[in-house]
């Protein structure tokens, strides 16, 4: 007999006067999962989240946690426990002190909480630190205490909602490891809200994209990167070039014209059912620069940046120089320098074909 996801979402709208925040959104969280929803700011994910926690109520639509209507349960009655941006520490309370804050409004005895609070500061690489002053701390380790008190109460799914987003790039990365490595050991269900596409991809198991209100896409981080489902997913989820053009001969195999480039043309070995106009999303490691006369087209690199482990360069077809390419290049033994002129070739695993 199958399982009910941990948490849904049904069909969920939540209207704040004229303005419609989420959009009929169907979402299912399962047990154990490291669920990420993802999107620009202003796009409704963290009323989804708020919806989930109790404290916004769907205008349509309902809210279930492991099968059952929660929609109308508060907040302190659900099996939740949130992670802010703004970790909101309470400064006049030591490390041992805001973590049990919980427990002891739960009516958890003394002793127990000692030894909770000891073992979650041991989870989160902290031992010890029971009477040290949160404000102390460094950023990264005020983000523990934060992780160990919203965990210590053994809630069903902890919400995030970009608690990462003030750290440095380093501290982030770092973090981003620290939190994988907690939610296995914890073996807990984890739904965050961020606009970052890096911490998405790293973290989760699955992942949704959202956009105005609407949920554009959900999979796992590479059926996402692989295969978007919308030009706006494609731009999202990683770097893209976005190209216009024109599909034909899609029986024999696609032939496609892409515009602004003097006309050269690209053909597919599989046929694709899209004919007529069309978006190309191609990924920047899916395009070949070369010194000789072999691809698509001549083009001149008019910039290029060295990003440590690879070059990234900038593009131009020498026969229209408004129409520009990105292109990632890795482990490349030739380097091109500005001016220089290429042939620009396209791997079509890295391409897809939208209407």
């Amino acid at each position: 007999m199958a399982t009910s996801p941990l948490v849904e979402l049904n069909s969920v709208r939540k209207e704040f006067d004229s303005l419609v925040a989420v959009d009929g959104v169907d979402l299912q969280i399962q047990s154990g999962e490291f669920f990420s929803l993802l999107g620009p700011s202003g796009c409704g994910k963290t009323t989804c989240l708020r919806m989930i926690s109790g404290f916004e109520r769907p205008t349509e639509g309902e809210v279930l946690f492991e099968g059952t209507d929660v929609t109308d349960v508060p907040p302190n009655r659900r099996d939740t426990n949130m992670v802010f941006q703004h970790l909101s520490l309470f400064p006049h309370m030591t490390v041992g002190e805001n973590i049990q804050y919980g427990l002891k409004k739960s009516g958890v005895p003394d002793e127990e909480c000692a030894e909770r609070v000891s073992t979650y500061l041991d989870l989160v690489d902290l031992p010890g630190a029971e009477d040290r002053d949160p404000t102390a701390l460094s950023g990264g380790q005020q983000q523990r205490v934060a992780l160990a008190r919203s965990l210590v109460n053994k809630p069903s799914v902890l919400l995030l909602d970009e608690p990462l987003s003030g750290l440095d790039r380093k501290l982030r990365q770092h973090m981003q490891i620290e939190l994988a490595k907690i939610q296995r050991e914890v073996e807990g269900s984890f739904f965050y809200v961020t606009h970052d596409q890096e911490v998405a991809m790293t973290l989760s198991d699955r992942l949704a994209i959202m956009r105005e209100g609407e949920i554009e896409q959900v999979g796992t981080p590479e059926d996402v990167y692989h295969n978007p489902a919308s030009p706006f997913v494609a731009d999202f989820i990683g770097d893209t070039n976005l190209l216009a053009g024109e599909a034909t001969d899609v029986a024999e195999g696609t032939r496609i014209e892409l515009e602004g480039a003097g006309g050269p043309v690209w053909t597919t070995t599989t046929r694709s059912d899209v004919e007529g106009d069309v978006t190309l999303s191609v990924r920047p490691e899916s395009v070949r620069l070369d010194a000789g006369e072999t691809g698509l087209f001549e083009a001149e690199v008019v910039d290029r940046f060295f990003q440590g482990d690879h070059v990234e360069y900038m593009v131009s077809p020498t026969t229209d120089p408004n129409f520009e390419l990105d292109v990632t290049a890795y482990d490349t033994e030739e380097t091109y320098e500005e001016g220089k002129t290429v042939s620009v070739s396209i791997d079509e695993s890295g391409v897809t074909i939208f209407e």
